[in-house]
């Protein structure tokens, strides 16, 4: 048997998503079956991919030489969150532009997403279905072809996307509040609700309602609680080492306009962020952590099992 016992790095991960980077190279057909044959067990019990793992979950993996030889292979580079035919979920780290800026030649999400298909021997180039600023990590939709592009780009202008951020800002708040400030001259709403706060600093969940440049970053400035770290919009200098700025992009849900399935995926919170939040208050931080899960619309009980 191959085990896995999960920590903060893989805390609110799905079992796809765990699987995907744990065996890179394998076909998708091959990972839908380890799940739908029952060879994937999370604390003794049979799960499908979409279980949502927790810390302190022991994942174990029946052991076969085609599964060893998977296991072999490596691509690198990125955290895989969601991957179909048409589309790839990454999570994208903070620091990390989405494309190659004209004048520098500097690693960046397309082109190091591109290069680990083509490692698995798979053609053609990613495009972007929604985006992130450099700064801010978390899940962002990248489409396989021009077709996957052009479908996913309709249904994100005429649906949109159910996104909830995770936020580090400067200064104490508790409660919930609704930010309605336009941006642009059009209107632009954010929702917020703190999940902890001390030492100067609080942890926030936060719905943007709808989809304005820098909308969050400009929204929490406004209310004199910019984002940590993100010095354009007045936060707080963060250590050179933190990648990008405290705001990362938790959930993302869609009706997946192939499928018809809801997807609801979650990108784990790197290790920096992580760091950086126990700071505002140790005690409530570490009671969060194992509740984060539970902010998805799906309760983990209500998962198939």
């Amino acid at each position: 048997m191959v085990t896995i016992l999960i920590d903060g790095q893989d805390h609110c991960r799905r079992v796809d998503s765990l699987l995907r980077n744990l065996l890179p190279c394998a076909p998708l057909s091959y990972l839908r079956k380890l799940t739908a044959s029952g060879h994937v067990h999370v604390n003794g019990a049979a799960v499908a991919g979409t279980r949502i793992l927790c810390r302190g979950d022991r994942v174990t993996l029946k052991e076969s030489a085609r599964l060893t030889a998977f296991l072999a292979d490596s691509v690198g580079g990125l955290d895989i969150l969601f991957e179909d035919q048409w589309i790839i979920i990454f999570n994208k780290p903070g620091g990390m532009p989405m494309h190659r800026a004209a004048e520098v030649d500097e690693r960046n999400l397309v082109d190091v997403g591109t290069a680990l298909m083509r490692g698995r021997g798979e053609e053609g180039k990613l495009r972007p279905v929604n985006r992130l600023d450099r700064g801010t990590s978390g899940a962002v939709i990248l489409a396989k072809s021009p077709t996957a592009a052009g479908m996913f780009g309709r249904f994100v202008k005429e649906e949109g996307l159910e996104k909830l951020y995770i936020a580090a800002v400067a200064g104490e708040l508790s409660g919930a509040g609704s930010i309605d400030e336009p941006l642009a001259g059009k209107e632009a709403t954010t929702r917020y609700q703190a999940l902890c706060s001390g030492n100067g600093m609080a942890v926030l969940a936060v719905f943007p309602a709808t989809g304005r440049m820098h909308q969050i970053r400009r929204h929490l400035t406004s209310i004199g609680h910019p984002v940590m770290g993100d010095v354009r919009y007045r936060g707080y200098p963060l250590p050179a080492d933190f990648p990008g700025f405290a705001l990362h992009s938790f959930r993302t849900s869609f009706t997946h306009p192939a499928t018809g399935i809801i997807e609801t995926v979650l990108a784990p919170l790197p290790s920096s962020f992580r760091n950086l939040c126990s700071g505002c208050n140790r005690e409530a931080w570490n009671e969060l952590i194992p509740r984060l899960a539970e902010t998805v619309s799906e309760n983990r009980a209500t998962q198939p099992h």
